[in-house]
């Protein structure tokens, strides 16, 4: 089981993550904007972090940048889950340090198994 904070200000999609993902086996907290974001990356790093792009407070990209500056941040799997699906978006979110990118609407199945493969290559990388 990995722990696993969700970032989503809509809280109806919040829930579709927060269920596909206790439903594959994980801890899940949750987060409505950037700043709570914050506020629980303080309190205890997760495994993976699933981030909305477009936020009140902080953006998705500016939470993983702050993200990989914390002690321990570059070991956190970071997936953006966002409307945003222009190339130079998808750039930009890869450029914030993302370690993967889903555009909604997406497929819970789909998101339960990328973050199984975003665990596997991070466990990978710490052998």
């Amino acid at each position: 089981m990995a722990r696993v904070l969700t970032v989503e200000d809509d809280a109806d999609i919040q829930f579709v993550i927060s269920f596909a993902l206790k439903k594959a086996g994980h801890e899940v907290k949750m987060a409505g904007d950037g700043l709570a974001a914050m506020e629980a990356l303080a309190e205890k790093l997760p495994d993976v972090v699933i981030l909305d792009w477009m936020m009140p407070g902080l953006s998705g990209p500016e939470v993983c940048r702050r993200l990989r500056e914390m002690p321990g941040g570059q070991n956190v799997a970071v997936l953006m889950l966002s409307a945003k699906s222009e190339q130079d978006d998808v750039t930009q979110a890869f450029e914030a340090g993302v370690d993967d990118y889903m555009t909604k609407p997406f497929s819970p199945k789909d998101l339960a198994t990328r973050v199984q493969d975003l665990l596997a290559r991070v466990a990978g990388t710490h052998l």
